[in-house]
């Protein structure tokens, strides 16, 4: 069996103390594909030095993250261009838009995010979209920008239905997280009116650790439990649910 992280940020300051050792965990419990979102030029670094350690287990994307989208973002959107120049990527993210910090930087925000899709669009990559208070200013971004060449990820899906059949109709998938086993996190009320194979599985580690680790630091080990919930809100095996979600996986990064 194996199963993929689809969003895992291990360069996290979190995990300074037992990174080796927390990749290696998860590593033994099948969880063998990690897809490495970006932040800033300030973690490009420490994501090299992780791809260089597990070559056969960690893929880098190259973005900036609607958070770090400050005064500076355009000559930040510059060096993830030089990036995509100079080696290869497996997906443009994390993008997008979040409000719940600052409802000040929508417009710059926005630019970001249409400047990324793009990118993404130019290279063949997907994107993987970061959406927090935001759903309606990010979706008419999408709109806006919808066509062939437009497809990836809807990271850390909290919507309603309606909202993951507006996502699914740009071409997205949906990543699935902790929040899925929640008991007010309401996606696995309906994710079995989504067919299984619309879906990714993703812990966002360090972030949003799933019951019953909820409130602790995540990592990519506890995607077992993501796994077991999903596998029961459908009715079918874990085995199942690892085959298909990472299926999906590789056919939206080509890896």
């Amino acid at each position: 069996m194996t199963i993929t992280d689809t969003h895992t940020h291990l360069y996290s300051e979190s995990f300074d103390e037992d990174r080796g050792e927390m990749i290696k965990r998860a590593i033994a419990a099948n969880v063998t594909r990690f897809f490495i979102p970006a932040i800033d030029s300030t973690y490009v670094g420490s994501m090299y030095v992780l791809e260089k350690k597990f070559p056969e287990n960690i893929f880098l994307m190259a973005g900036l993250h609607p958070t770090h989208v400050k005064e500076d973002f355009r000559e930040e959107l510059k060096l993830v261009e030089q990036q995509l120049e100079n080696r290869n990527f497996f997906a443009i993210g994390e993008t997008g838009i979040d409000l719940y910090w600052d409802k000040s930087t929508l417009g710059i925000q926005q630019e970001a995010f249409r400047f990324q899709i793009r990118l993404a669009k130019k290279h063949k990559l997907p994107i993987v979209i970061h959406c927090r208070d935001a759903f309606d200013e990010v979706f008419e971004v999408l709109e806006g920008e919808k066509d062939d060449n437009l497809f990836g990820i809807f990271h850390c899906f909290t919507g309603t239905f309606e909202q993951a059949q507006q996502a699914l109709s740009y071409n997205m998938k949906l990543g699935i997280g902790g929040v899925v086993t929640f008991k007010n996190g309401k996606i696995d009320t309906f994710l079995s009116q989504i067919p299984i194979e619309e879906i990714v599985l993703e812990t966002d580690a360090p972030y949003l650790a799933p019951a019953p680790y909820r409130g602790k630091r995540n990592e990519s080990l506890y995607i077992v439990e993501v796994l077991k919930k999903v596998a029961d809100i459908y009715g079918i095996s874990e085995e199942e649910v690892a085959e298909i979600t990472t299926n999906t996986s590789k056919q939206i990064f080509k890896r």
